[in-house]
C-alpha cells in the first residue's frame, strides 16, 4: 500500500518543545507538546528524539510516510558549520544538533533541516499566515528578546554565520553604554525583558514619584505589568511605552529602508498587548524611513500566534525538499 508523504515540524523553545506531523498539502495532522522541565544539553536532544519517534510511530500506524523534518531553534543555526547556539538552553553552545538527531532516526533517507526561530516565524506566515504569496516580508519577533526573520526575493536571509536578523543589536541611541553589551541597544529597551528593565531603571530614577509598579518587587516586574499599568495611565508605564513605540518605529524604518518588504509582521509574546500600537509605530517609522518604501508596506500582527515557529518548521521541511530555502 502506498503511504501518503508527510513532514514533521519541531519548535524548540526555551521552556517547551512542540512537534507536529503535517500532510504534504499543509494540514496539521497531529501535535505533541512537552515541557523542557529544566532539561539541558543532551537531555533536550533526547527529548526531541523521543518526540520525533512518537510522531513517526503515529504516521506509520496511519499509512503516512515521513519524508523530511524541519526544526526551529531558539538561537542561531550556522548552516556552514551545521551547529546550533541557543543561549536559553544550558550546554547548547555550537552543538551539532543535526547530526545528533540523525542518530535517533535510524532512517538516514529522511532529510533534517534546521533554521533559527525568527526565520521559521516568517516562513510560517508565508505558508499559513499573513504573508501568503509574499516574496519580500519581515517578521519582527518581540518576546524575551527581539529579532527579525527576513524573506527577500523568496529566500531567507541568513548571513554568513546564520546571525542575520539579530536586530536587538541595532544602534539607535548614542552614546554607547556598557549595559548594551549583552543584548544590544534596541533589545535593551524594546524587547519584553527590555520593557521591564526600562521600568525598573525609571523607577530608580524617580524615587519621589508614585507608580502602580512600586507595589511589585523590581526583580518580578514584567512587560505585562507595564502594559497593565499603562492602561491605567500610570506615568512611569506611559513613559516607558512611549519610548518603546519610538524604538519599534525606528527599527521598522531601518528594516523597510534596507529591504523594501511588501509586508512586515509583528509577533512574539509581547505582541498581544502591543498590537494596539501598530498605527503609532507606522507613524513613527514614516518620519525615518525611505518615503516610497514605507508607503508601500502592509503592517500586521501575526496570524499564527505561538504556532508560527512550529508551522514554519513544517514549511521548512517541505520547501527544503525542493531546495527553495537554502542548501542542506
Amino acid at each position: 500500500m502506498k503511504r501518503t508523504p508527510t513532514v514533521i515540524g519541531i519548535d524548540i523553545g526555551g521552556t517547551k518543545i512542540s512537534a507536529a506531523l503535517f500532510h504534504h498539502h499543509g494540514d496539521l495532522l497531529h501535535k505533541e507538546v512537552q515541557p523542557l522541565a529544566e532539561r539541558e544539553g543532551g537531555e533536550v536532544i533526547a527529548l526531541i528524539g523521543t518526540m520525533i519517534q512518537s510522531l513517526m510511530d503515529y504516521a506509520k500506524g496511519r499509512a503516512y510516510k515521513v519524508v523530511a523534518i524541519g526544526a526551529c531553534v531558539p538561537g542561531i543555526y550556522d548552516a556552514i558549520k551545521k551547529t546550533v547556539w541557543a543561549p536559553n538552553i544550558p550546554d547548547w553552545n555550537h552543538i551539532p544538533l543535526q547530526d545528533a538527531l540523525k542518530k535517533y532516526l535510524g532512517d538516514q533517507s529522511i532529510n533534517i533541516v534546521l533554521e533559527s526561530d525568527r526565520s521559521c516565524y516568517i516562513l510560517g506566515e508565508v505558508w499559513k499566515g499573513c504573508a501568503k504569496d509574499c516574496a519580500d516580508a519581515i517578521f519582527i519577533a518581540v518576546g524575551t528578546g527581539i529579532g527579525a526573520g527576513i524573506l527577500s526575493g523568496g529566500r531567507i536571509i541568513n548571513g554568513s554565520g546564520g546571525i542575520a536578523g539579530a536586530i536587538g543589536w541595532m544602534a539607535l541611541e548614542p552614546p554607547y553604554d556598557k549595559k548594551y553589551d549583552a543584548w544590544g541597544n534596541l533589545e535593551h529597551y524594546a524587547s519584553g525583558d527590555g520593557i521591564a528593565r526600562s521600568a525598573v531603571e525609571l523607577l530608580e530614577k524617580k524615587r519621589t514619584s508614585t507608580s502602580l509598579l512600586d507595589a511589585i518587587p523590581t526583580d518580578q516586574i514584567t512587560a505585562h505589568h507595564v502594559f497593565d499599568a499603562y492602561e491605567k495611565q500610570d506615568l512611569v508605564a506611559v513613559e516607558v511605552i512611549e519610548k518603546v513605540i519610538g524604538y519599534w518605529g525606528m527599527a521598522l524604518a531601518n528594516l523597510v529602508s534596507i529591504f523594501n518588504p511588501r509586508k512586515v509582521i509583528f509577533g512574539g509574546g509581547v505582541f498581544g498587548p502591543a498590537d494596539q500600537f501598530l498605527d503609532r509605530i507606522v507613524e513613527e517609522a514614516k518620519q525615518w524611513a525611505q518615503p516610497l518604501s514605507i508607503q508601500e508596506i502592509q503592517l500586521e500582527t501575526s496570524a499564527l500566534g505561538g504556532d508560527a515557529g512550529l508551522i514554519g518548521a513544517g514549511y521548512l521541511a517541505l520547501t527544503t525538499l525542493n531546495d527553495q530555502v537554502h542548501d542542506e
